[in-house]
C-alpha cells in the first residue's frame, strides 16, 4: 500500500454513503459530520430505493451516481458486501471504508469472508479501510468518513494522530484528548485491518506534515516489519509515537483474539521493541494523551533539567518525589539563583528547586512574574514545570487566579526556556480556560502532578533515545546447513562463528573420559550428551569438580546409570568433559527466540538458577550490535553484579557484549527452522566471556 494510495482515502473530495438511509444512526452520524466538520466536498447517499436520504437525492447505484467519486464508506449488511463492491468497481472508487462486521472477528468462516473480501478489493485496485472499523477523521483537511459523533465543537489546528484497532477507543481517546482542550490531526480505526493496517497509516503520518506526534492503541501487529520501518523513519524525522498496546496479561490476549480476531504475541518482546526503535510506551489513555499534547508542544527538548514551581510546600514535596520516580533530574539551584530569588521572595520563602513561591502569590500574583525569570536563568535548568489549576468559569478567570496564570505566562515569557502548566489534579480544560491560554500563550496539561510528571519523563526519555540514533543495522548472517541438535554440536557450531566456547571431550567409555579429564590438569566436570536431554541436572547427569582418575570413572557409571533410569528411550552419545571453572565469574543467560509476529529476538539475563528466579532480561530483535547488547545489560536490574558488588569481582562487559552478539548471529544463521537457542550459562569473567552449556530446539515439522 503506497502513501499516495492513502493519500486518497483521507484526503477524498467526494464520498458516497451506501446503504444510506435515516433508520440508521451510523449513517445517520456520518452525514452529519461532514457538515460538523466543514467538508467542501461532495456527497452522495446511495440506496437501493433511491428518493431522498438525509436530505439529498439518494443514487440506487455508485454506478448511478455519474461522477468520480474518491471513496466510499460502506454500512451494507455483510451478505451484501460482494455486491456493493461490484458497485464499486463499476463506478471506479478506489477508496473504501467498511463499518461492517461478521468477519475474522466471528471464527473461521467469518475470516474465510474476510478473505475473500480482501481479494476483491486487490482484484479491483480498492484501498480497503476495515472491515469492523468506525472509518476516519482528517481534522486537517476536514475529511470524516466516521459513523458516530465526534467530539464538539471541533478543536482546529490539532497535531496528534490517532491510529487505533479499535474504533470505540479511538473515540475514547479523541473524548478525553477534547476534554482537555487537545486537538488532533487524525483520528483512524483500522478494525480488522485486512488491507489497511496500523503499520501502513504510521507509515503515512511519519510523512504527514499535520501530524507532530503519533499515538496508537494496538491489540495486536499484523505488519511488524513495516511498522518497525516506520517507526526507525519517525525517529529520525523527530516524530515520536506514543503507544499503548494491550495482551501483558492472558486475559487481555483471548479479549484481543475475540475482538479482531488476532494473536496478541509475546508482550516481553514489544517492550523490547519499544526500547529498540524509540516507540514511548504507556499503559493508559490518560498517559498517551498528555504525553503526545506535551510533545506537539514543547517539542524536542534538549535540555533535559527541570526546574519545579509551585504555591505549594506539599506540592512541590510531592512533585519531587513523582520526578524522581520519572527519572527526572531536578538540580540544586545556584548560589547566584538563590540569592537572586531572595530578593524577590517572602521573607519565609526558601529559594530551592523546587521551589515554593509561598501563599504570598496570593496577594501579589506579580511573584511569579519576578520569580520565575530569576528561577530559568539558573544555568542547570532546562523546562520549568509550574503547578496551578486553570480557572474553569468567567468568574474565576476576572478573579485573583486569572490573574495568577496571567503572571505565570508574563514570568514563562521572560525566562525564556521551556515551560509548561500543569494542573495540581487531573481535571478538564474549558472553553473560558481555552480562551486564557491562547491569551497569555501557555502550554498546559490538565494532568495531574502525577501524569504530567510522567509525561515529562517519557519526553525526557525519548529525546535521549532520538538524540542517540538507531545503530545501522548489520547485514544478516549467511544460512548455513547445519542443525546441530545436542549440547557438544551446539556448543561446536557456535565455536565455529566465533562465540567462546568452553573445551569439551566427547568420552564414549570411562577409560576416555578418565583421559580427557586428566589432560585438563585439574578439576573436571561431567555432563550427559544426548539430543533427547534438555535439563540433564534435573536426572542427575552433571557431575561437579571430579579429581582423580578414580573419581572420573566411578562419575561416568554413575551419570550412564541415572540418565538410563530416568531417560531409558534416550539416545546417548557418551559423556563431555570439561574443566572446572573455579575463578570468579557471573553466569548469564542468552535465549534467542522467534516471536510469531516480530521474528527471532535475543534474550540476556543472569544466568544459571537465576533465569527463572529473577525473570530478569532484556531483550532486542535480531541482528543486534555489540552496543546494543551493552545497553541490554544496563537495563537488567541485577545490573550492577556485572560491575562488581560487596567485593565481588564485575566482568569485561564489552567481551561479553560481543559474545552475546555472536550468539545471536549464529542463530540467524541457521534459519527459520531454528525455535530457540539457549546459552546457560554464559560464563562472564574480567578476563572474557565463555558458553558453558548451549541447546538448540527445532521444528520438528521444518
Amino acid at each position: 500500500m503506497s502513501a499516495e494510495g492513502l493519500a486518497g482515502l483521507f484526503r477524498a473530495r467526494s464520498v458516497a454513503l451506501v446503504g444510506a438511509t435515516e433508520r440508521s444512526i451510523w449513517s445517520t452520524a456520518a452525514f452529519a459530520n461532514f457538515a460538523r466538520l466543514g467538508f467542501t466536498g461532495r456527497v452522495h447517499p446511495v440506496s437501493r430505493k433511491g428518493g431522498t436520504v438525509h436530505g439529498l437525492p439518494a443514487a440506487t447505484s455508485c454506478a448511478a451516481i455519474g461522477e468520480p467519486v474518491d471513496a466510499a464508506l460502506l454500512m451494507v449488511p455483510e451478505q451484501s458486501i460482494a455486491e456493493a463492491f461490484a458497485d464499486l468497481n463499476a463506478a471506479g472508487i478506489r477508496h473504501a471504508v467498511v463499518l461492517t462486521s461478521g468477519f475474522a472477528e466471528v471464527g473461521a468462516e467469518g475470516a474465510a469472508r474476510q478473505e475473500a473480501l480482501l481479494a476483491a478489493a486487490r482484484a479491483q485496485g480498492v484501498t480497503l479501510l476495515g472491515p469492523n472499523c468506525l472509518g476516519f477523521i482528517n481534522y486537517a483537511d476536514r475529511v470524516p468518513i466516521w459513523t458516530t459523533q465526534p467530539p464538539m465543537p471541533i478543536l482546529q489546528g490539532g497535531s496528534i494522530g490517532v491510529v487505533s484497532q479499535s474504533g470505540a477507543t479511538a473515540g475514547f481517546i479523541a473524548g478525553f484528548a477534547h476534554r482537555q482542550g487537545i486537538g488532533l490531526s487524525y483520528q483512524v480505526s483500522t478494525g480488522n485491518e485486512a488491507d489497511v493496517n496500523v503499520a501502513r497509516v504510521v507509515d503515512f503520518l511519519v510523512e504527514d506534515p499535520a501530524t507532530r506526534v503519533i499515538g496508537l492503541f494496538l491489540e495486536t501487529v499484523h505488519d511488524a516489519p513495516l511498522l518497525a520501518a516506520a517507526a526507525r523513519r519517525a525517529l529520525a524525522a523527530d516524530k515520536p509515537i506514543v503507544a499503548i498496546k494491550i495482551g501483558a496479561s492472558e486475559t487481555a490476549a483471548r479479549a484481543a483474539e475475540a475482538h479482531t480476531g488476532s494473536l496478541v504475541g509475546d508482550d516481553r518482546v514489544f517492550d523490547a521493541v519499544c526500547r529498540q526503535l524509540g516507540i514511548i510506551r504507556v499503559s493508559c489513555i490518560e498517559d498517551l494523551v498528555f504525553t503526545a499534547a506535551l510533545l506537539s508542544r514543547t517539542g524536542h527538548v534538549r535540555d533535559r533539567r527541570l526546574g519545579l514551581v509551585s504555591i505549594s510546600g506539599g506540592i512541590c514535596e510531592m512533585a519531587a518525589d513523582h520526578a524522581e520516580l520519572a527519572g527526572v533530574a531536578v538540580p540544586r539551584l545556584a548560589e547566584p539563583t538563590r540569592a537572586a530569588l531572595r530578593e524577590i521572595l517572602p521573607a519565609f520563602g526558601t529559594p530551592n528547586n523546587p521551589l515554593d513561591v509561598t501563599g504570598g502569590a496570593m496577594l501579589d500574583a506579580s511573584l511569579f512574574a519576578r520569580s520565575l525569570p530569576a528561577f530559568g536563568a539558573d544555568p542547570s535548568l532546562g523546562l520549568l514545570a509550574c503547578f496551578m489549576d486553570l480557572p474553569d468559569t468567567p468568574e474565576e478567570i476576572a478573579s485573583y487566579r486569572g490573574e495568577i496564570v496571567r503572571q505565570i505566562g508574563a514570568g514563562f515569557r521572560a525566562a525564556g526556556k521551556p515551560s509548561v502548566m500543569l494542573s495540581v489534579m487531573a481535571r478538564p480544560v474549558l472553553e473560558p480556560g481555552r480562551a486564557l491560554l491562547a491569551e497569555t500563550g501557555i502550554t498546559y496539561l490538565g494532568s495531574g502532578v502525577l501524569h504530567g510528571l510522567g509525561a515529562i519523563g517519557r519526553a525526557f526519555a525519548w529525546a535521549e533515545r532520538q538524540e542517540r540514533g538507531l545503530p545501522a543495522a548489520p547485514p544478516a548472517p549467511a544460512p548455513v546447513g547445519e542443525r546441530p541438535a545436542s549440547e557438544h554440536a551446539t556448543l561446536a557450531y557456535l565455536g565455529q562463528r566465533g562465540v567462546p566456547v568452553v573445551p569439551l571431550t566427547l568420552a564414549r567409555m570411562a577409560a576416555e573420559a578418565v583421559r580427557a579429564a586428566a589432560a585438563l590438569g585439574g578439576p573436571a566436570v561431567l555432563k550427559i550428551a544426548s539430543p533427547d536431554i534438555a535439563h540433564k541436572s534435573d536426572i542427575g547427569g552433571v557431575l561437579l569438580n571430579l579429581e582423580g582418575e578414580a573419581a572420573v570413572a566411578e562419575g561416568f557409571a554413575r551419570i550412564m546409570a541415572s540418565v538410563r533410569a530416568a531417560k531409558p528411550e534416550a539416545r546417548i552419545e557418551g559423556i563431555l568433559v570439561g574443566p572446572m571453572r573455579r575463578d570468579s565469574g557471573i553466569e548469564l543467560f542468552v535465549g534467542v527466540l522467534r516471536d510469531p509476529l516480530w521474528g527471532p529476538a535475543i534474550a540476556v539475563g543472569l544466568g544459571g538458577i537465576w533465569v527463572e528466579a529473577l525473570r530478569d532480561t532484556a531483550i532486542r530483535l535480531l541482528p543486534v550490535t555489540p552496543g546494543e547488547v551493552l545497553e541490554m545489560l544496563s537495563e537488567l536490574r541485577g545490573a550492577k553484579l556485572l560491575d562488581g558488588y560487596r567485593g565481588t569481582p564485575g566482568i569485561d562487559r564489552q567481551a561479553a557484549a560481543e559474545a552475546v552478539a555472536r550468539i545471536g548471529d549464529a542463530a540467524l544463521a541457521l534459519g527459520p527452522d531454528l525455535v530457540s537457542l539457549e546459552v546457560n550459562p554464559l560464563r562472564a569473567t574480567m578476563a572474557g566471556a565463555e558458553a558453558l552449556d548451549a541447546l538448540a530446539i527445532w521444528n520438528e515439522e521444518g
